[in-house]
């Protein structure tokens, strides 16, 4: 199919990029390297520099490109800055959005799939979490992709156009090319992993009283190709709705930790801090929709395997990307 992926210079769209034209797709990278790398794209895809506040330029580039399939990734992800700039996130992740939803009716895209997130669900009412447990964000971060999310609905009853959202929980490692470089980092892994290769003094463990086995927050971490190959499996026609994607086990801050250094060879300085308000004691997905009517089948459920993929692409990178 011709793939026109939006925000493909980023951590998780560069990777999907890479596995899309593996498995034979054509592939148009729209990105305003706002967040992503022009080295993080795959040199066999044609990338176009845009943003989707144009909305001229987005329709043209969908048609130019003859796309078949929309996969959107393009998107503000950080919560804390969304509390504090909310309009920000509505503005880009819900406005700018409607620009490429249009574009794609108007181009006769036959499917979209969205990159959304388990922060939809808010603080979760049972765990491991499914699909049917209400939606109520608690930040604009969340809100935003559940906006989203409704948009997609309205646009397939009167529309018909077919979509996909999956809702992520943490992604982590890299592929062998492409791996994680934001400009403000706040995922867990990337951050221990700059303390074993001597780049911070420490890393932070945020609240150490919640109640988990070691009193540190628990997380469900999924191998970046996992999920790009989600997204591949989402390309065949009639598959539709939302599905979450994670592994269904979760670990405590200190288990990275503990993991890191095992991977590492190195010890890894770690200063507990008091807790960050909003974050829940525990996010682990139950992802059996995914298995069943999708046939994903994730290959890096072991942590270990995730953080060595990682610390192998940040030792060969440590500086990142060039660009």
């Amino acid at each position: 199919m011709n793939v026109f992926v939006t925000g493909g210079a980023g951590y998780i769209g560069s990777v999907c990029v890479e596995e899309l034209i593996n498995a034979g797709h054509t592939v148009t990278v729209f990105d305003n390297l706002s967040e992503g790398h022009r080295s993080a794209v795959d040199p066999r895809a044609r990338f176009l520099l845009g943003d989707l506040a144009d909305r001229e330029l987005v329709a043209r580039s969908l048609t130019e490109a003859r796309a078949e399939a929309v996969i959107h990734f393009a998107a503000h992800a950080l919560v804390g800055e969304s509390m504090q700039n909310p309009g920000k996130y509505f503005r880009n992740n819900v406005a700018n959005g409607l620009n490429l939803l249009d574009a794609a009716v108007a181009a006769h895209v036959r499917k979209f799939v969205f990159s959304s997130t388990c922060a939809t669900y808010g603080v979760p009412e049972q765990m491991p979490m499914d699909e049917t447990l209400p939606q109520r964000p608690v930040n604009p971060y969340g809100e935003s992709k559940l906006m989203f999310e409704r948009m997609l609905q309205w646009y397939q009853q009167l529309h018909g156009l077919e979509f996909v959202a999956f809702r992520y929980f943490n992604a982590a490692g890299a592929s062998k090319k492409f791996g994680e470089h934001h400009r403000v980092e706040t995922h867990l892994i990337p951050n221990v992993l700059k303390v074993a290769l001597g780049q911070k003094e420490q890393c932070d463990i945020f609240g150490t009283n919640y109640p988990t086995l070691d009193g540190t927050c628990i997380r469900d971490y999924i191998h970046i190709v996992d999920l790009a190959q989600a997204h591949i499996l989402a390309l065949a026609p009639g598959k539709q709705g939302f599905f979450n994607l994670g592994n269904g086990s979760g670990y405590s801050v200190r288990e990275v930790i503990q993991a890191c250094e095992r991977v590492s060879g190195r010890s890894i300085k770690a200063v507990e801090q008091p807790r960050r308000p909003g974050d829940p004691p525990r996010l682990v997905a139950a992802a059996d929709k995914a298995l069943r009517e999708l046939d994903w089948r994730p290959k890096f459920p072991k942590l270990e395997d995730i953080v060595a993929t990682a610390w192998d692409w940040h030792r060969r990178h440590p500086q990142g990307y060039r660009d």
